[in-house]
């Protein structure tokens, strides 16, 4: 719910649980959390990963240029976290939403599933990269045509059509 509300979205999520196995962590994930912490932990570990997601977060307000992006019939509007296709209001998950900003930052340019995760996620963040292939095509689908804009490059990773 906080990922989704414009007006909390930016605020970073960290999950600190007992439960550590894969399918918990690809979902907490996947829910929008940015870092997933499983008991028992290091206090160490746990502030070095508080500080790297708020390093994160920084880095991601530094770099926005421009609060609205259009590529064709796509327009992507990062101060209010929404996306429209041909001027209807698209719903996507805070990770959906993550990726396709990831991508369209850097139009034409070829992106590993794990060149997606660490820019999404972070460095060494324990998601599959199967799960990106779930994304893309959740993606895909709610984008309708202009799901057509993310290119699969065939051995490689995935790419925004410029």
């Amino acid at each position: 719910m906080l990922k989704n509300n414009p007006k909390t979205a930016h605020i970073p999520v960290i999950m600190l649980t007992a439960k550590g196995e894969e399918v918990d962590v690809v979902t907490g994930l996947e829910l929008g959390a940015d870092d997933y912490v499983t008991k028992p932990f290091s206090p160490r570990v746990l502030l070095a990963r508080v500080r790297a997601v708020l390093r994160k977060g920084r880095r991601e307000v530094a770099g926005e240029a421009s609060s609205t992006m259009k590529i064709g019939d796509l327009i992507i509007n990062v101060d209010r976290h929404e996306v429209y296709v041909s001027g209807a209001l698209i719903e996507l998950t805070h990770t959906e939403f993550q990726v396709l900003f990831f991508l369209a930052n850097r139009p034409g340019r070829v992106f590993s599933r794990y060149q997606i995760i660490d820019g999404v996620r972070g460095d060494d963040y324990p998601v599959t990269d199967r799960s990106v292939d779930v994304q893309i095509a959740g993606l895909r689908k709610k984008l309708g045509s202009c799901g057509n804009y993310i290119e699969t490059v065939r051995g490689v990773g995935y790419r925004l059509k410029d």
